[in-house]
């Protein structure tokens, strides 16, 4: 008898929903992306450079990528979240950052109509505001102004603002508290970084906060953001953008400013970045993207430079998942920021392709 109900719970608890497990998921994903890229005036990883080159390039149109995701709904509304991604380079097989395995996000959190809180390492507010307006959509991260300079990829300063873990650019920052809210087309961000030095205080610490407001139609987004380094110098950048779609249409702008100090006696670097492009997309399987960038620098004690950028993608979808891409870039120094050594001008062109998963 006693077996007989033992085996009548087991099948009700088999039949029964499992709220947990039905309420869980775990999402594998990543994007593969590279291509054949000529430059002239551009070295293989796209700096300034005397002479051309031919190379297999990674993400080009996409930064390639694996990565981990999941949620699980608690109940009562909540949820508790978490991401794991980290940066490839494709040509070679090796993680972007060497130093960092989940270099692009490390993050846990929980959310609920309220809004969402994440802990760890994450985008900082000037990427998140300029991800729904940079003309060029956030194509080739590493050659674009809005991402290397509005946003700090790639900063140039020498300096670790905010707890990047790296000199070359805080775009994304370890030991950070996010808060997102989305209520209706409005979106409230808001960010805290902690420095976690020797020398605590608000050493290399990070404070923002940005806004957006959406439409099916238009996006306004803006954010400001404030870093600080080991002894307390400090980086101010502010950004807001636009875009706007229109039928086949998508137009978008954006403008960006940022000044840090670097140097103890109050030496200055102020950078601005303004850009315009649009997507125009004459079929389902068609996209053609045109996006013009302007670079401005001002450094204490020395003449300004800049330089001018003009990207252009074509890209053909094969699938939802694969497209293949072509893209033409085109670079005006001015001021001598390129090296006295350097052409005046630089040319790259690429053909790839992106796959998605």
């Amino acid at each position: 008898m006693s077996m007989h109900i033992s085996t009548l719970v087991l099948a009700a608890l088999a039949m029964a929903p499992l709220p947990a497990l039905a309420q869980s998921s775990l999402t594998i994903y990543g994007i593969a992306d590279t291509g054949v890229r000529y430059t002239r005036g551009l070295t293989t990883s796209n700096a300034a450079s005397p002479s051309s080159s031919t190379a297999v390039s990674s993400g080009v149109n996409t930064t390639s990528r694996v990565g981990f995701r999941g949620r699980e709904d608690l109940g009562g509304g909540m949820y508790a979240v978490f991401n794991l991604e980290t940066g490839l380079n494709l040509d070679t097989g090796t993680p972007i950052n060497s130093s960092k395995f989940f270099d692009r996000a490390a993050i846990v959190g929980l959310g609920g109509g309220w809004g969402q809180v994440t802990a760890g390492r994450q985008t900082n507010l000037l990427a998140d505001a300029i991800s729904p307006v940079d003309p060029a959509g956030m194509r080739f991260a590493s050659f674009n102004p809005n991402i290397a300079t509005a946003a700090l990829s790639s900063h140039g300063l020498g300096l670790e603002y905010g707890s990047a873990g790296t000199t070359t650019g805080s775009y994304r920052l370890d030991n950070s508290l996010k808060y997102t809210g989305r209520f209706s087309g409005l979106t409230a961000r808001a960010m805290y970084s902690f420095g976690e030095t020797a020398q605590g205080g608000s050493a290399r610490s990070s404070t923002g906060a940005g806004l957006a407001y959406g439409t099916p139609t238009w996006t306004v987004s803006g954010a400001y953001q404030r870093f600080k380094t080991a002894d307390q110098w400090e980086l101010e950048a502010a950004t807001l953008g636009a875009s706007y779609k229109w039928d086949s249409l998508r137009f978008a702008l954006n403008t960006a400013r940022s000044d840090a100090q670097t140097s103890a006696t109050n030496g200055r670097t102020v950078q601005r970045v303004h850009s315009v492009g649009v997507t125009w997309s004459p079929h389902s399987t068609l996209d053609l993207t045109a996006a013009l960038y302007r670079v401005e620098r001002e450094r204490s004690g020395r003449v300004p430079d800049g330089y001018n950028r003009a990207l252009l993608f074509a890209e053909y979808k094969l699938s939802r998942r694969s497209k293949l891409y072509g893209e033409l870039d085109r670079t005006s120094w001015s001021g001598g920021f390129q090296g006295r050594q350097n052409k005046d001008t630089a040319t790259g062109i690429t053909a790839g392709l992106m796959h998605s998963f």
